[in-house]
């Protein structure tokens, strides 16, 4: 029941129904409801020794009380009730952050999946509006652009304390459901283009704000144990895609696969309306103020993001979305050298599926479907490396912070420093193995090495980013979102021409000897990473 009470249907019909069911602790009668509030320019929290009627006195009588003109002005800040208060995410149960986490999941994977679900469909695409390769791969980059400038927008409103997660996620992932019924029956080249724009935009903010939704609801050091199952979701989502289309896109054409998205999608968007709860502590607070504000008729009630907020200009919320995330990049080499470096990486990683359409079919005899099959590969790599993730966290990272201490942001960054080597690798081992005299499985295995070491790295670097400046994690996360997505899409034009100009084997060289580039940088990172936040413009600022 608390599920769908803090859920954003939950909360709708709380506010048909003037919040007279699906009540919350306070408002139920014979309750002792008591309340952690305190003067704002103190923030400390008083105990809560009587129920709410007595603990929170009339202004007037509060006043006499203090027997000072000054206190006539005081606000009281609501805290939570406990360090067990239930309401708080940290506290939930294990099950119920387990689901939240699968809904998360599921909401991320739809979208990453809706963007290759286009793919075993370009050929059609290609035939019905009389286009080239390059112009057909538009629908996939426009769709990776759309994802990439969302969350500029998405990422700074879910910090807003009177929105919160829910009312970013729903109603953006809701037009995503409706817009993609007309990409699918579009009958003109532009209007497809613009409405693959249109869903990846309003996809987006699962993938900009699901890691700080996992970070809503775990402590500190479970966070990367649990953000892995987030990331390793958005690497196989891709994969599923072509897996889930291609099959119907040979049997019934482009279209078929689009109208998937919407199958996918429709009873997801259900699903998390009425079951996934708000996560943001901010949001949580504010909405108890507003409660207790209007059990007991004072108005000198607040929650801390409140008071907050309401120094807040549009200005700020502008600065925070466009200008925040890039002045920090500029300003921390560190932060710089990730974006590029994880920017290369995500081009490299797109461009380099393009090269399946080329080589399964033409080299292997695969049809569409099957050809789709061969990115399930992606799946078993994606769980080698949690397993190898894991390993280091609870073998060694974990036990060295019990008894050590908290160490620096740079010891998340250890399995990334194998997995940049590895990935040169796989790269080459796919590039020269996909020929007609060489068994398929081989070239397979190049790509599981590729996307093992792949996942290791956008891991390691996810964990890092938020660590090295936790005010900033959302505007940290959205830089690196359009970076990569920027590059992402230059990539997946480019690719295409490149295999089909340097030959399977040459263009999957060249993508590998460009990985090789950031090797230096990520070890030189792990190293001196500290000593270049203590140089930082932006850190001394």
């Amino acid at each position: 029941m608390e599920l769908f009470r803090d859920s954003v249907m939950g909360q709708i019909i709380r506010r048909l129904t003037n919040d007279k069911i699906l009540l919350y602790s306070e408002e139920k009668a014979g309750t002792d409801k008591h309340t952690m509030m305190a003067p704002t320019d103190q923030y400390a929290m008083m105990a809560p020794t009587e129920n709410l009627q007595n603990t929170m006195l009339k202004p007037e009588q509060s006043a006499e009380g203090n027997n000072s003109g000054k206190e006539k002005d005081v606000n009281f800040v609501v805290e939570w009730y406990s360090d067990e208060d239930p309401e708080n995410p940290q506290n939930w149960t294990g099950l119920k952050k387990a689901i939240v986490l699968f809904q998360l999941c599921a909401y991320t994977m739809a979208v990453y999946g809706a963007s290759s679900m286009y793919v075993p469909g370009e050929g059609d695409i290609m035939r019905e509006f009389h286009v080239g390769a390059t112009p057909a791969a538009l629908g996939l980059a426009v769709y990776v652009a759309g994802y990439g400038i969302g969350p500029l927008v998405f990422a700074p409103l879910s910090e807003i304390a009177s929105v919160g997660r829910n009312w970013v996620y729903i109603p953006t992932f809701f037009l995503f459901v409706i817009l993609s019924i007309p990409t699918a029956i579009v009958k003109n080249f532009a209007g497809l283009l613009v409405l693959r724009f249109l869903t990846g935009f309003f996809g987006s903010p699962c993938l900009a704000n699901g890691g700080a939704s996992v970070g809503d609801i775990y402590p500190a050091l479970q966070i990367p144990i649990y953000l892995s199952c987030w990331t390793a979701v958005w690497f196989w989502g891709p994969a599923i895609g072509p897996v889930v289309a291609g099959f119907a896109v040979q049997a019934k054409g482009w279209r078929w696969g689009l109208w998937e998205i919407v199958w996918l999608t429709a009873p997801l968007i259900l699903f998390l309306s009425f079951t996934l709860p708000e996560t943001s502590a901010d949001n949580i607070l504010h909405r108890r103020a507003a409660r207790l504000r209007k059990i007991t008729g004072r108005k000198d009630i607040f929650a801390a993001s409140e008071i907050a907020q309401a120094q807040l200009t549009t200005g700020d919320v502008v600065w925070d979305a466009l200008i925040k995330p890039m002045e920090i990049m500029i300003k921390d080499p560190a932060v710089l050298f990730t974006n590029i470096y994880t920017s290369l990486t995500y081009g490299i990683y797109y461009s380099f599926f393009e090269a399946f359409p080329l080589v399964y079919p033409q080299v292997y005899g695969f049809n569409i479907g099957e050809t789709g099959l061969c990115f399930l590969t992606i799946g078993i790599a994606c769980l080698i490396g949690i397993s190898i993730f894991y390993t280091y966290q609870f073998c060694y990272l974990l036990p060295e912070i019990r008894k050590n201490g908290p160490r620096a942001p740079e010891h998340r960054l250890v399995p990334a420093l194998f997995a940049v080597i590895t990935l040169s690798a796989g790269y080459f081992m796919f590039g020269w193995t996909v020929q007609s005299n060489i068994h398929w499985i081989v070239s397979l295995i190049g790509v599981v090495i590729l996307v093992t070491s792949n996942f290791l790295i956008f891991q390691s670097v996810f964990v890092y980013l938020p660590m090295s400046y936790p005010k900033y994690a959302a505007s940290l996360f959205a830089a690196n979102d359009l970076c990569r997505s920027v590059f992402a899409v230059a990539c997946i034009l480019f690719a295409r021409p490149m295999f089909e100009n340097l030959g399977i084997g040459g263009g999957v060289s060249l993508l590998a000897g460009l990985s090789c580039l950031g090797i230096a940088g990520m070890f030189a990172l792990w190293k001196y990473g500290a000593w270049l936040r203590s140089k930082s413009s932006f850190a001394s600022s």
